[in-house]
Formats: C-alpha cells, structure tokens, sequence
C-alpha cells in the first residue's frame, strides 16, 4: 500500500512553516488519540502515521529532502534519515516527535518538574518591611529596631533538615534525578518524583525541631541604619537577612523600605521645605518680623516686607532636607498668608472703616482692577 504524503496525513497545506505543522500536529494529535477513540480500530496506527509524518517535517534537513524527493528520500534507511532513530514504516520516535508540544499537551502530568534536575538547595526568599519614619527622623538620622517575623535556618539539625545535620541521601526512587518516568500507551510520561518531591534527595530521619524542612519560624530583632536625607520610598537592603534557604541554599535579603510621614508644620519636596505663617493685615501693611520655626529644632528671624501679599515667599538658605549620601542641603522657603481678621468689636469695625476711606489710593491692585471693570462696561454699552 502506497505511504500518504505527510503533508495530507498532517492535514497542512504541502510547504507550511514549522509554526503551521506544528500547530496541524497538536490539533491530529487530539484527534486521533487512542485514548479517545477507542471505538475505532485504526486509531493507533493512524496515530504512529501522524508522529511519523511530524518526525520528519520538523527538522529542516528531513523537511528539504521530503519536498523534493518525497518518500524516496528516505527508502533504503539512508538519506536524512539516517543516525536519527526513525525507521520507516515503524512507530517512529516518538520521544523526538513529542518533545515540541509535549509540555503543551501533557504539562500536567510533569508536575512541573520540567527537563531540569531535582531541586535541591533553594535560596530563601527576599522579604520586605514597611518602615515609617518622622520627618525629624529623616532630617537627622537614627538607628531603628525592627523585629521582622521570618523563617530562620535550624540550629539542631544547621539547615539540612536530617536528625544531627546528617546529609540528605540519594532518592532512590529517581536516582536523584527528581523525576520519573512511566509508560502509558506507547509513549513515555515523565512525573515529579512522589518519594522526594522532584528534589532528588531524601531524609531519613527528620529533624525533630524543623520536622526535616531545615528552617524553623521565629522573630528577629535587627538595627537598621537611617541615613539623613531619606525619602518616602527609599530602600535600604540587608543583605542575607531575609528567609533562609531551604536545605542549607544561601539565605535571602531584606528590604527595608522607607516611608516618611506628614508633618503638622512643614511640607516636603525633595530637598526643599515649605513652611506656611499667617501674618496680621497690620503686619502685611507695615511690615515687621516674625520668628519662624525650622526644622532642627531652632528659630530664625525673618523680615517682613512692608505691603506684602498673600503667597510671598521668603526663603531661608540652608534650612531644609539634608541630601541623601551627602550633596548639600535644601532651603527652607516661608510663604507668607495674609490674614483678615474676624468675630470684630463694634470700635474694631468703625476703625476699619475709616482706615478704608482714608487709603483708596493705598491699594493699587485694587483700583486698577476696577478701572479695567469699568472700561468693560462702558464698552459693552458702546
């Protein structure tokens, strides 16, 4: 009986790329599992034809040598059959055919455990910690105790989980391999190994104290060092104080993540600070000083301008944030509100009165806003 063009037998379009005949080989091989049809008797060598056929047009060479000379490429076990393990006519290798899409159809049954060894050692997990800090605190610097909740190496058994800190032993179900094989049908599934867990190795007699894992829970007390200059968001790594690894691998790292907390004076931006001082309407017309707060604790005198308006800044060198690692320091700028005063004595609001009538000249804004007002009257009249 004449052999079906692969190309047919894959039901692909003759020439498709790797993408297309790999896509046709997954959807025939659904189709035509024995396990799903196991009502039709010519399910599996139908099967065996479709690996046979993909076997070939998956690899490059084979796949050039098909399209131009068909079967007769590969009559005689010559050609570019030869030295791969693909017979002809037979089951074909079924391993190779697989490998591209096994993962794909059949991951489940892996249980993850993928080509790779069985897991051994294992580095311990990063951890993090919110730190909130003053913004004092963050201007000056401190040593902070944290106590950070972590799973710590064992100290009855130094990390390795077994009675004594004996070595783990050799799985002997995988050889050490973390995995194993199993024959369903006529292919091979691999599986995490049920005896070790896909690490490859076993205890024997566990630990008391860890129950064989190697690391117990517990509560450490650690300094942390806070620069001056620290921001909200700010990092400062610990290095090898985070979890500890499992089966003696190296501990993890601790992040200690800054956040700097509101202030009831002043207001933050990078290294600058903002201060906020109402002053009296008196104050604001005539001028004077004012004692303003900074933030080491101190005071400094600053000059009121005479006819000062609401939002004047007034800045104050070298009174703000210190940099980060050094770099300097910020400012501290004072803005200025003025205030209108309120809940009036009856002689308040009669003094007020007559200081108003007294100064229209004194308030230029305010004539040349009302004049501008005028003329847009007087011209939309017009």
């Amino acid at each position: 009986m004449a052999k079906r063009d692969y190309y047919d037998v894959l039901g692909a379009d003759s020439g498709s790329d790797a993408a297309a005949l790999k896509k046709a080989y997954r959807r025939k091989v659904k189709e035509l599992h024995p396990d799903q049809n196991q009502d039709n008797p010519n399910a599996e060598e139908q099967f065996k034809e479709v690996n046979e056929a993909y076997d070939i047009l998956k690899n490059a060479e084979k796949k050039a040598a098909y399209d131009r000379f068909g079967h007769a490429a590969f009559e005689g076990g010559t050609g570019a059959s030869a030295g791969n393990g693909f017979r002809p006519g037979g089951h074909g290798d079924f391993g190779s055919a697989f490998s591209d899409v096994f993962d794909d159809l059949f991951g489940g049954f892996t249980g993850g455990g993928g080509r790779r060894g069985g897991q051994r050692a294992t580095r311990g997990s990063d951890l993090r910690y919110n730190l909130g800090v003053s913004l004092e605190e963050a201007f000056n610097g401190k040593q902070a105790t944290i106590t950070v909740p972590s799973s710590v190496s064992c100290e009855m058994c130094s990390g390795t989980g077994a009675e004594g800190g004996a070595d783990p032993t050799t799985c002997p179900t995988c050889s050490g391999m973390g995995k194993v094989r199993a024959q369903q049908g006529f292919f091979t599934v691999e599986r995490g190994c049920p005896t070790c867990s896909g690490r490859g190795q076993i205890i024997k007699n566990p630990c008391g104290e860890c129950a064989g894992a190697g690391r117990v829970q517990q509560n450490r007390s650690l300094n942390v060092n806070i620069p001056a200059g620290v921001e909200t968001g700010t990092r400062i790594r610990l290095a090898a104080e985070g979890e500890a690894g499992l089966r003696g691998g190296p501990t993890g790292d601790l992040y200690v993540f800054i956040e700097v907390q509101p202030h009831a004076i002043f207001e933050r931006e990078n290294q600058h600070l903002f201060c906020q001082i109402p002053i009296s309407m008196a104050t604001a017309a005539i001028g004077g000083e004012l004692e303003a707060p900074t933030l080491d604790g101190g005071r400094s005198r600053v000059k009121v301008p005479v006819g000062v308006q609401t939002g004047k800044q007034l800045r104050l060198r070298g009174k703000g944030m210190p940099a980060l690692r050094g770099g300097g320091t910020g400012d501290l700028y004072i803005e200025l509100v003025v205030e209108t005063p309120v809940n009036l004595t009856a002689r308040q609001k009669e003094l007020l009165k007559e200081f108003e009538d007294l100064s229209s000249e004194n308030n230029p804004a305010t004539s040349d806003f009302f004049g501008k007002v005028k003329n847009f009257w007087e011209d939309m009249k017009g």
